[in-house]
């Protein structure tokens, strides 16, 4: 029996999906897709924005937030420390203290949070810039996590892309935040991947690739060393998840090949998401790759590299998805299948090439 026919008794009735890198289930309602909307719709973005903008910190020459630093006149890529991090170098006690029966435990934690530019041009978002120049800023989030591996255990690439994310600053950029704990996503996905691995002798995700690979259901687009998906277990309308076809474990780790490969996708697979509503869509994604650094000792075999990319758009670039009521309270919720949502990117993705 095929995938499709094991799901067709479930393709218009609610149902719960399980993900095995979180050990978490989420409701289905494709049904719901149906209903009328009758609430608030944010207003889409359509200012367009100067190459240069005097008044903004992230701007070569400007100065930044507070006024006491000025930017370099940084060409290409440009990262800095955070000047409001939510993490310290020093100066945090990194004893564990705990009382009342465990009701009440605090843990001192450090780190170092550092703010990528993409691009010294205020106007460009990584769909508009060219594939070299995307490939000048994965050069620059594997040499981050190469360098920051060395002293923390984790180190989260992340961009919040867009005012509905809480973007505070539309120049294009990303962050990067090392910590000495692992924080709590990274940790499930740990925890799955080493019991999936343990159990069956191989990678979660390499496994999950090949299937994916197999049944063509959910497959957005793909090169000869990534794909790009949206998980069976999404939550997000238009969730997805990029993978690598080969086995790596963090993203400096990467070669020549595969960085100008990660490029190319990219710039096509975020293409296609801005093609969807035909506005510049937005997300909060990020990197997961092995704890650590492959000098440390610490066996992460079942560790696999890959991206999640949550955009909160559902039905055009003025409505929401929102995470409350029945998300908040008991578990995720989406309203159209997971491959309903990769149909329509497939197709975008077709029409692009």
């Amino acid at each position: 029996m095929g995938e499709m026919e094991r799901l067709d008794g479930f393709c218009d009735v609610p149902h719960r999906r399980f993900n095995p890198l979180r050990g978490e289930w989420l409701l289905v309602s494709p049904h719901r897709g149906k209903r009328p909307w009758n609430g608030d719709v944010s207003k889409e973005d359509s200012e367009v924005k100067p190459a240069y903008d005097p008044k903004c910190y992230l701007c070569p020459g400007n100065a930044r937030a507070g006024g006491e630093i000025v930017n370099p006149k940084y060409e290409s890529t440009f990262v800095f420390k955070n000047d409001f991090s939510a993490l310290f170098d020093d100066g945090t006690p990194q004893t564990s203290v705990e009382f009342a029966d465990g009701l009440f435990r605090v843990q001192g934690v450090k780190g170092e949070c550092r703010v990528i530019c993409f691009s010294p041009r205020h106007d460009l978002t990584l769909p508009k810039m060219s594939v070299e120049e995307i490939r000048g800023v994965v050069d620059l989030w594997a040499s981050q996590t190469e360098e920051l591996s060395q002293k923390y255990r984790w180190v989260q690439i992340f961009e919040n892309k867009g005012q509905e994310m809480g973007c505070s600053s539309p120049h294009p950029h990303g962050q990067i935040w090392a910590s000495s704990s692992l924080p709590n996503e990274a940790l499930k996905e740990d925890e799955n991947q080493k019991e999936f691995f343990k159990k069956h002798g191989r990678t979660l995700l390499s496994t999950y690739v090949e299937e994916e690979c197999r049944q063509e259901t959910r497959i957005v687009t793909q090169n000869e060393d990534w794909l790009v998906l949206v998980p069976f277990w999404a939550v997000w309308p238009y969730e997805t998840l990029l993978l690598p076809k080969f086995d790596v474990q963090r993203i400096s780790e990467l070669s020549t090949t595969q960085r100008d490969t990660l490029a190319q996708i990219l710039k096509e697979f975020l293409g296609t998401y801005d093609s969807l509503f035909d506005v510049s869509f937005p997300y909060s994604m990020g990197w997961h790759g092995a704890p650590g650094n492959a000098a440390d000792g610490v066996d992460n075999a079942h560790w696999t590299l890959h991206a999640h990319f949550y955009p909160p758009l559902f039905r055009s670039a003025k409505v929401k998805k929102h995470m409350v009521g029945y998300e908040m309270l008991g578990e995720p919720q989406r309203d159209i299948t997971p491959e309903q949502a990769a149909d329509r990117l497939r197709a975008l993705a077709l029409a692009l090439k």
